[in-house]
């Protein structure tokens, strides 16, 4: 059986973070959507994304294929469900199409003329920003649970302290120089070569994926991911950081989301909590207005390849787009576009000539490459993006 991802209804609410990525690549838990539903179904997953995305992540089609939403998360429920489902079935979610089977993706599909099975109430979904953070303690429990399953983790190192060891998983290559390890609210998983350096403090629920750095000192609460070859110090809460990503010294980021190829300056501070407590309002690229998360705690969402300078203070619920730059005293205001230039004072458009030059040189100290598809994809984003960038 042959197995695609789609984006669905839900990608545009999921902006800027999908102006880069198909929906199934946004990091939950500890791993991507699109490799968790490749550990449930043991084989290679594809992408049916935005033409200007389907060049760096294409499509291969069968001739039975499973098509799944690609904002909502496996398990055992559901996979029961997809397995057993026949050509005449679909698995809604309410209105939302979740999965259904077919052998000809270029065409239409009347799903009126198809028997609806109900999606169960286990799976978790990520409707809004807000979701990636606030469900990621679950799924980093989910993840943690699959990934350990018949595993032996690596003991624990002399001179770390811990406590709940069984819910502690080290990998392969890890170190850890003297650090506290709590896993009584949620397990911990400690990536292959990654650190922890002395003196960090961390709660679970906690991943740190391969080859990240968890800096001296630092204090890490629940629910936060570390991606991949990522860089995090000071205090950090209830945030996911994708990959790629640095945030290497002090300052507070709460109940936020940093896409890839981010850097934090240092002693950049988010505010997570408005003064008089009320709910948190965030930009929304699809109503292309300010919406209401009936939450009270939201802080910054970071596209990426977006930067901010030293002393950067973000407002509660900010939005920044993809190759943002912000740096200067004060405020910058809630919404950021893509490809902006400034501060407080005012903003002007960070052309891709001088952006682009900044990602090969940021791409090449990790070892990676800044290619032609990349330039290809955020050429078209500038130009989608153009609009927000009108009121400048």
């Amino acid at each position: 059986m042959n197995y695609i991802l789609f984006d669905g209804q839900y990608r545009d609410a999921l902006l800027p973070l999908t102006y880069t990525r198909p929906v199934s690549e946004i990091r939950l838990g500890i791993f991507t959507i699109r490799e968790k539903w490749e550990m449930f179904t043991s084989t290679t997953i594809t992408n049916l994304t935005e033409d200007y995305l389907s060049h760096k992540f294409p499509m291969v089609e069968f001739p039975d294929n499973i098509m799944i939403n690609g904002a909502y998360l496996p398990n055992e429920d559901i996979m029961s469900i997809i397995e057993k489902m026949s050509s005449n079935q679909a698995i809604f979610d309410n209105d939302t199409v979740v999965a259904f089977r077919v052998s000809n993706i270029q065409d239409s599909v009347d799903f009126d003329s198809l028997d609806k099975l109900k999606c169960p109430e286990s799976v978790l979904r990520i409707k809004n920003l807000c979701d990636i953070y606030r469900l990621n303690g679950e799924a980093i429990i989910s993840d943690f649970e699959l990934l350990t399953k018949n595993k032996n983790s690596q003991p624990i190192p002399d001179g770390a302290q811990c406590i709940d060891e069984e819910l502690i998983f080290i990998e392969e290559g890890a170190k850890l120089q003297f650090c506290t390890l709590n896993a009584s609210d949620g397990p911990i998983y400690i990536g292959k070569n990654s650190e922890i350096m002395e003196g960090s403090l961390i709660r679970g629920p906690f991943a740190i994926c391969e080859n990240s750095i968890v800096k001296m000192g630092t204090k890490i609460y629940g629910s936060t991911t570390i991606g991949p070859y990522c860089k995090v110090g000071g205090e950090v809460s209830n945030s996911v950081f994708f990959g790629y990503s640095n945030k290497g010294h002090d300052g507070f980021l709460g109940n936020s989301v940093v896409g890839e190829w981010c850097n934090l300056g240092a002693d950049t501070n988010t505010s997570n909590l408005k003064n008089n407590y009320a709910d948190v309002k965030l930009w929304n690229y699809e109503s292309e207005s300010f919406i209401n998360t009936n939450l009270q705690f939201c802080g910054l969402i970071l596209g990426d390849h977006s930067k901010c300078g030293i002393n950067t203070m973000f407002n509660t619920g900010t939005v920044v787009g993809v190759f943002a730059n912000i740096f200067g005293s004060g405020f910058p205001r809630n919404f950021v576009p893509s490809f902006s230039w400034g501060g407080n004072k005012g903003f002007s458009t960070y052309l891709t000539k001088k952006a682009f030059k900044v990602a090969s040189i940021v791409m090449k100290r990790r070892g990676c490459e800044f290619s032609d598809k990349d330039a290809e994809i955020l050429k078209e984003v500038f130009e989608i993006s153009k609009k927000f960038r009108s009121s400048y």
